[in-house]
């Protein structure tokens, strides 16, 4: 089978969630490189709108908001070909499981598992009508190891994504669609590089000393670095092509191998 690298997703509608900064910007780059109509969204303008991408302002962590995207994308463009459920994160204190509220609990899953699951139900119907389409889920390496003191939520909301991820994958891939979960370790973001600049400057120590402290609190990661943005990207750009036509219900984990089991 002959695969055109260029352009290979051509006449392809992407929507990738978070997609203003960090990585779900770097996937929205790479999607448009490869010739798709992305649409991205947060709830807030990204200040250096405007390189190609269509924006959508939404919250999606409320169920108004999903509805919201899924109507304006298929009035403003008929139909979505690749959706990449990329938002997340964690806000929630460190402390462990005493400290955290069912605020803290509720608002975690309706991010980092509800929204997926409310805009996979709102875009899935006509993907199995037209037998064609992929669906991304971002997931993360915390779902198998829970950094219980800072993330505990995010954690399970994660893990249960890779399950519901899984299983929606049994249920739709006979119907001509792909289900597949990426799971990235620690990725240099923005926001990481911000973060090693404040652990930095409250210890005393150098920015290079504060990355070895995130590496030595996840264990070690081999590969000696976190993650660039793009790195994810390429992986989800080669997921979502026609060159992995036969992928479908797996996890792949990109993370310098910080997970040592199998």
């Amino acid at each position: 089978m002959d695969f055109n690298f260029e352009n290979e997703l051509k006449d392809k509608i992407a929507f990738v969630t978070g997609g203003s900064k960090g990585a779900g910007k770097a996937i929205a780059d790479r999607l448009l490189k490869a010739g798709a109509t992305v649409i991205i969204t947060a709830r807030n303008k990204p200040e250096d709108h405007g390189n190609g991408v269509h924006f959508i302002s939404a919250d999606l962590s409320k169920p108004e908001g999903t509805q919201k995207v899924v109507e304006e994308i298929h009035k403003r463009f008929g139909r979505l070909d690749i959706l990449v459920n990329n938002l997340g994160g964690s806000e929630t204190p460190g402390g462990g499981f005493a400290v955290l509220t069912d605020e803290h609990w509720e608002k975690s899953f309706q991010t980092n598992l509800l929204a997926p699951v409310r805009l996979d139900r709102g875009f899935l119907p006509g993907m199995i009508e037209r037998r064609g389409g992929v669906i991304i889920h971002i997931a993360s390496i915390q779902a198998k190891l829970p950094l219980y003191d800072s993330t505990l939520p995010y954690a399970a909301a994660k893990a249960a994504l890779v399950n519901y991820s899984k299983s929606l994958s049994n249920e739709v891939t006979p119907k001509g669609i792909r289900v597949l979960t990426v799971s990235p370790g620690w990725i240099m973001t923005t926001a990481s590089v911000r973060m090693m600049e404040r652990i930095a400057e409250s210890s005393g120590g150098t920015i290079e000393e504060a990355e070895k402290s995130v590496i030595d609190a996840l264990g070690g990661i081999p590969f000696g670095r976190a993650a660039w943005p793009e790195e994810v990207a390429e992986l989800v750009g080669f997921l979502v092509s026609p060159r992995a036509g036969y992928l479908t219900g797996t996890e792949y984990i990109i993370d310098g191998g910080t997970v040592r089991t199998i």
